[in-house]
C-alpha cells in the first residue's frame, strides 16, 4: 500500500509539473506575441471583426500592465514547477535529487517553456496575440491589485534614478518606426526608392517649415504696376509662371498677385467693345485686375499650409517674416513636390538634373541653391539640413565664413570645393564623398 500510495504521488505530481510547464509556454508565448504583433495589423483585424484581435488591441494599450500580469503569472508557475520537481526527486533520489531537479528542470523550462512557444510566437504574432489575448485580458483583471503594487513600486524606484515615462513617447515612437520600417523596407529590397521617398517625404510634412522650401525673394519674379500695359502683357506672356506679385515702388509694397487668366479676361473685356470700334489696351489699369495678396508666417509648418490652400482653394502664398519682411513665396505645387518630387511641366525652363551634374572624375557638380533635401534624395545621403536648406548656406553654416573661389572644406564626409562665387553668393560647388 505504502508503495502504492508513493507510485500515485510521483505519478500526480509529475503530472502537475507537465500542466505547469505548459502554462508556462503559455505565458512566454503570450508575451512574445503580444509584444512582436503589429498593431496595425491587429487593427486590420479588429476592424474586419475579430473579437481576439479587439482584445489584444485593448490590452497592449497598457504595455506595463500587460506584461507585470504576465510575467507575474509565468515566474509562479516556473519556481512553482521547479520546487514540485525538486520535493519528487528528493523523495526519489535522496540529496542528489535537488541537483537532477534543477539540471531536469532547467533544460524542461529553457525548451518547451521557453524556446519553443516564443518561437512560434515570434513566426505567427498576430495569429497567437488574437488567440491568447481574451485569456490575458481576464488574468490582467485577477492580477491587477498585485500589478499595481509591482508598478508603483517600479515607478518609484525608476524615479530615484531619475527616469520618468514620458506619455508622448508612443506616438513619437510610433511615427519613428512607421520612418524606420520604410526606410529598412528600401535597404532590403521590398520597396522601392520612389515609394519611399513619397512616403517619407508625407510623413515629413509635419515637422517641416514653409520657409525651408518657399522660392527666396531674390528669385520671385514680380510686375512693376509703374509699367505701361504694353510692358506688363509682354512680361506676363515671357513669363513661365501664371501667377505674379504686382508691386509699385518698392517690391516690399505688394498689391496683390495677377493671375494670367484674369489679366487675359481683362483684356479680352477691353478690346470687345460694344459698338464694333477696336479697343485699346492702354486703358488697362492691372492693380484692378490683381487678387488680393495672402501672406504667411514663415515658420508655417507644411502640412498645415496645405490644409489651408485647399480650405482657401488657393495655390499661391506670400511669406514674410515676423517683421513683415517678405521672404520669398510658396506654392501647392512646391508642397506636393516635398511627397512626389520634380514636377515640370511645358514651360518650365530649368531642369532638375541641371543642378546637380557628374563629372567623370566622380564629383558632383552642384548648384548652391539647390536644397540638401533635394540633393540627399536624389544621392541617398545623409547631410543634416538641421541649419540650413541649401547646400550653400551649410557649406557658410560649417565654415563660418562667406568662402571665396577655389576655397575646399571637408565636413560630414565630403570635400566641398567653392567653384563659383557671385557677390556674397555661393553660385556653384563641387563635391565629392570622401
Amino acid at each position: 500500500m505504502e508503495n502504492s500510495a508513493l507510485d500515485s504521488a510521483f505519478w500526480l505530481t509529475a503530472a502537475g509539473i507537465m500542466c505547469l510547464l505548459v502554462l508556462s509556454a503559455f505565458f512566454s508565448g503570450s508575451e512574445t506575441a503580444l509584444t512582436a504583433a503589429s498593431r496595425a495589423k491587429l487593427k486590420t483585424l479588429a476592424d474586419k471583426g475579430s473579437l481576439g484581435a479587439q482584445s489584444a488591441m485593448k490590452i497592449t494599450e497598457d504595455n506595463e500592465r500587460m506584461i507585470g500580469a504576465i510575467l507575474l503569472g509565468n515566474n509562479v508557475v516556473n519556481i512553482l514547477s521547479a520546487s514540485l520537481a525538486t520535493a519528487l526527486l528528493t523523495r526519489v533520489l535522496g540529496d542528489s535529487g535537488v541537483a537532477f531537479a534543477t539540471l531536469g528542470m532547467t533544460i524542461l523550462v529553457l525548451i518547451f517553456g521557453e524556446v519553443l512557444p516564443k518561437t512560434l510566437a515570434i513566426t505567427f504574432p498576430e495569429g497567437v496575440a488574437t488567440r491568447v489575448a481574451p485569456i490575458i485580458r481576464v488574468l490582467i483583471l485577477l492580477f491587477s491589485p498585485i500589478v499595481t503594487v509591482v508598478r508603483i513600486l517600479v515607478r518609484g524606484v525608476l524615479r530615484v534614478f531619475g527616469v520618468r515615462a514620458d506619455p508622448e513617447g508612443k506616438i513619437l515612437a510610433l511615427r519613428e518606426e512607421i520612418m524606420g520600417a520604410i526606410a529598412l523596407g528600401h535597404s532590403e529590397g521590398a520597396v522601392e526608392k520612389e515609394d519611399r521617398d513619397r512616403l517619407l517625404g508625407a510623413l515629413d510634412l509635419g515637422s517641416r517649415t514653409v520657409d525651408e522650401i518657399m522660392r527666396h525673394r531674390r528669385h520671385i519674379e514680380m510686375l512693376d504696376a509703374d509699367l505701361s500695359p504694353d510692358e506688363i502683357l509682354t512680361k506676363v506672356l515671357a513669363s513661365p509662371h501664371t501667377r505674379l506679385p504686382l508691386f509699385r515702388g518698392n517690391e516690399e509694397n505688394i498689391l496683390g498677385v495677377v493671375h494670367a487668366k484674369d489679366l487675359l479676361r481683362e483684356v479680352d473685356r477691353l478690346l470687345r467693345t460694344t459698338d464694333g470700334t477696336p479697343g485699346s489696351v492702354k486703358d488697362l489699369d492691372i492693380a484692378t485686375v490683381a487678387m488680393a495678396p495672402y501672406f504667411i508666417p514663415d515658420t508655417t509648418a507644411l502640412d498645415e499650409q496645405m490644409r489651408e490652400f485647399l480650405k482657401r482653394r488657393t495655390h499661391f502664398a506670400l511669406v514674410v517674416d515676423e517683421y513683415g519682411g517678405l521672404q520669398g513665396l510658396i506654392t501647392l505645387e512646391d508642397i506636393l513636390e516635398e511627397i512626389v518630387g520634380e514636377i515640370t511641366d511645358e514651360f518650365d525652363v530649368v531642369q532638375k538634373d541641371e543642378a546637380l551634374k557628374r563629372a567623370e572624375n566622380g564629383d558632383y557638380l552642384i548648384e548652391g541653391q539647390m536644397t540638401i533635401r533635394d540633393l540627399n534624395r536624389a544621392t541617398d545621403w545623409n547631410l543634416p539640413d538641421d541649419e540650413a536648406n541649401t547646400i550653400a548656406g551649410l557649406v557658410i553654416h560649417e565654415a563660418q565664413m562667406i568662402p571665396n573661389e577655389g576655397q575646399a572644406f571637408s565636413f560630414h564626409g565630403f570635400r566641398f570645393e567653392v567653384v563659383q562665387k557671385r557677390e556674397n553668393r555661393i553660385v556653384k560647388l563641387k563635391l565629392r564623398p570622401l
